[in-house]
């Protein structure tokens, strides 16, 4: 017959005080990791320092990015792409120019790749809310409402950036089909500082797998060995064959802009200049420069009209912006992404603003 004490030799019982000790060492790794991680692992953005692509997701290393900055007197620029510098090196960004023009270094990139206006409005308040009392200027990019796939608003599913930062709940997204414990685990995590914290050491040092399973891909390397790589560069994304849109001669395009009164992505950047300003932030709002050169007769006028009402919507609601004609044709990679030569002028167009020299100089 089975001796039980025998089959229980290795088991350890805990006492009420050996488990509140362990609650205890758990509570402070949660709480204590993630502030110190900053201390150890090196973080010195220099004046042209964007986002790393490959860290597009990592939420935790803009909050920590942005904290830095409102430490700091920086005008901030945030936006998806565009704002980012897809297509240019980071010292041909806008921010570089505004930099180089204004003989400042007061502009700093918080753009962030693919984040759509359902996903900036996320970020900025679940990641950005170290953002108070600053002036920052918001790029709105109109490709965003220029078909109803691009504005969420399709009943059939697919597959969009950034769903960890979208509304779960409150503001329900027709093409998003996520199942109710995905959407609550989301939710939870993105307001718990060590998730966020372990997502960001797995997308910089693990390849975005955990550590069980990079183990298993990397039997003879040490897992701590990684953590000495430090963070990556930021780089850009090269031009595609044939450099600019005109050069690959593409065609005009055929857009179904959404209906401004109607589009789901306009309603999210709304909800952001009021979270922005809520937290007492001066905004002034950058709309495009789309590539008008693009457009067709009919998709023309129907863009002329959106931003007419846009034009409309600022102005009742106070809200500084500026809508520059469009960049040379030539100076476009796509519908919406400028060459560095763009992005030269555009900052000169805005720098030439009064409204905005005069926030610039505060």
């Amino acid at each position: 017959m089975p001796n039980d004490d025998f089959h229980c030799s290795h088991a350890l019982r805990l006492s009420g005080r050996d488990w509140s000790l362990v609650a205890l060492a758990l509570l402070a790794v949660t709480g204590l990791g993630p502030m110190l991680w900053e201390r150890f692992e090196a973080f010195e953005p220099d004046r042209d320092y964007r986002m790393p692509y490959e860290l597009s997701s990592d939420y935790w290393l803009y909050g920590r990015y942005s904290r830095r900055l409102c430490g700091q007197d920086k005008m901030l620029v945030v936006g998806d792409s565009v704002v980012w510098g897809h297509y240019v090196p980071p010292e041909q960004t806008l921010t570089h120019y505004l930099n180089e023009f204004s003989g400042t270094e007061r502009f700093a990139n918080l753009g962030l790749d693919g984040t759509h206006p359902a996903a900036l409005e996320g970020l900025m308040r679940y990641y950005g809310p170290a953002m108070c009392g600053r002036t920052i200027l918001l790029h709105l990019n109109p490709l965003w409402m220029s078909s109803p796939k691009h504005d969420l608003n399709t009943d059939k599913e697919f597959h969009f950036n950034h769903p960890e930062l979208v509304s779960q709940f409150t503001v329900p997204i027709p093409c998003y089909k996520a199942s109710y414990v995905q959407r609550l685990r989301i939710a939870l995590r993105r307001t718990v500082p060590f998730s966020n914290w372990v997502a960001h050491l797995r997308a910089t040092y693990y390849g975005n797998t955990d550590l069980q399973t990079w183990t298993l891909e990397h039997p003879y390397n040490c897992p701590l060995g990684q953590l000495k790589r430090g963070l990556p560069r930021s780089a850009g994304i090269p031009e595609p064959v044939g450099a600019t849109w005109v050069e690959r001669g593409a065609r005009k395009q055929d857009l179904s802009w959404v209906e401004l009164d109607s589009s789901l992505q306009w309603r999210f950047f709304q909800r952001t200049i009021r979270l922005l300003e809520k937290q007492a932030n001066q905004v002034f709002v950058l709309v495009g420069p789309f590539n008008e050169h693009m457009l067709n007769e009919s998709d023309a006028a129907a863009y002329q009209a959106l931003k007419a009402q846009l034009e409309v919507w600022f102005r009742q609601n106070g809200i500084l912006c500026l809508m520059p004609d469009p960049l040379p044709a030539e100076q476009y990679v796509d519908a919406s992404h400028p060459l560095g030569e763009g992005y030269a002028l555009l900052a000169k167009e805005i720098l030439k603003n009064p409204v905005f020299a005069h926030l610039s100089r505060r």
